[in-house]
């Protein structure tokens, strides 16, 4: 979920046992209050974590506040960092991951922070490592900020900053939105029964998943800065009845079938960059759709730059043994060269050739001239990178 549902559904939720605790177990309103406790996610987005905890404070003191108890509004706050923003690939990152999470509840005022070992998305000892290992890194997380970096000196350090503060407003706000929803379907159980709570949640999953797909949203050393070099994962490295919905997961699928063409047949799924011009002029794309490559699994041979008409290209595509190639240069450059270099590709027995920049940039170029696909920074590199995959499997698009 949002950050902003999350709460909406846990004061939601609370205000359910509320009910519960006074109507049924005849606890006063205060008393009632004082049983309650709330856990919620941290993620690596340290601003949105900070103005998150100090949202969830607010609404439900406003809860408090209603029921004629606002002394008893101070429910305590159980912070763990989130499980779905946790990787398997390049998995030592999720320290890094940990910390921002860690520091963002903290600062924003959880009572009590668990931080989850680096390596919680992988079978115990996929990585070499002991368990007390990744658990020791994670409680030294949260002992080094409290006790070396002193996060817990300040009440609401972040108090008075107008960013953080209007942020504190934003989530809170809407959570109160959803909260009123919720309340309006009949309250938290009614309105699980009744697919709201799921419904939304679905809609936000849907929402981030295509933003990661797109690249709009970074995942570094997934589908940014990959490691096409890190050691395959076998099929039993995902940890046993895992369900959460990871935001790295459709890449991390597409690796894994790069992992099984590996093993299979003892080389990744590979591709020829063609360079149009001097290193200068192609350095940007080349570099682009390397790092594009990789995060589908896909390894990126370059063979520097190629010049069209001078045996260079026939030359790189026979020692690369490979069926795809990606064009890449400048706008200019492919205005002047990229219709020769394609049927230059494809006489030499490329079978699928794509162009790192946009569509308008070859506009006049038609036929066997024209390239096959286009790859630029927001296109939904999942939905791309499965159709380069299936190719490459089995020789022909699906």
């Amino acid at each position: 979920a949002g950050d902003a549902e999350e709460l909406g559904a846990a004061i939601a939720a609370g205000l359910e046992y509320l009910r519960a605790l006074t109507a049924e177990s005849g606890l006063t309103i205060g008393a009632a209050l004082s049983q309650l406790a709330f856990r919620y996610s941290a993620t690596d987005d340290q601003f949105q974590t900070i103005a998150k905890f100090r949202a969830a404070r607010l609404v439900w003191a406003r809860i408090a506040q209603v029921c004629g108890a606002s002394d008893f509004g101070g429910a305590p706050q159980h912070a763990v960092t989130s499980a779905a923003m946790m990787a398997q690939r390049d998995p030592w990152v999720n320290m890094l991951r940990t910390t921002l999470a860690a520091f963002g509840a903290g600062v924003g005022g959880a009572d009590a922070v668990t931080v989850l070992p680096f390596d919680v998305a992988l079978a115990d000892g996929t990585l070499g490592v002991s368990k007390s290992f990744s658990s020791r890194i994670a409680r030294n997380t949260q002992l080094l900020l409290l006790e070396e970096s002193h996060l817990g000196r300040v009440l609401d350090p972040s108090a008075g900053s107008w960013y953080v503060e209007d942020l504190t407003q934003q989530i809170a706000a809407t959570a109160w939105e959803f909260f009123q929803e919720i309340e309006a379907a009949g309250g938290y159980l009614a309105a699980l029964e009744a697919g709201i709570v799921s419904g939304r949640i679905a809609a936000t999953k849907a929402k981030r998943d295509s933003d990661i797909a797109h690249r709009k949203t970074t995942v570094t050393g997934v589908n940014e800065f990959p490691n096409l070099g890190e050691t395959p994962l076998s099929s039993e490295a995902v940890e046993p009845g895992q369900s959460v919905a990871r935001y790295a997961a459709a890449f991390e699928a597409l690796r894994d079938r790069s992992d099984a063409f590996l093993a299979a047949g003892g080389a990744r799924p590979t591709a020829l960059l063609a360079p149009l011009g001097s290193v200068a002029e192609h350095n940007v794309r080349t570099t682009f759709a390397s790092n594009l490559l990789a995060s589908g699994g896909i390894d990126a041979v370059n063979p520097g730059p190629l010049e069209v008409g001078a045996e260079a290209i026939s030359a790189a595509v026979k020692a690369s043994g490979v069926t795809v190639a990606v064009l890449c240069g400048t706008d200019k450059r492919y205005g002047e060269s990229a219709a020769a270099a394609v049927a230059e590709l494809r006489a030499a027995g490329i079978t699928k050739v794509l162009l790192a920049g946009p569509e308008k940039a070859v506009a006049d170029a038609t036929g066997e001239s024209r390239p096959d696909g286009f790859l630029t920074a927001r296109i939904d590199a999942v939905s791309a990178l499965t159709e380069l995959l299936d190719f490459i499997e089995t020789g022909s698009s699906k």
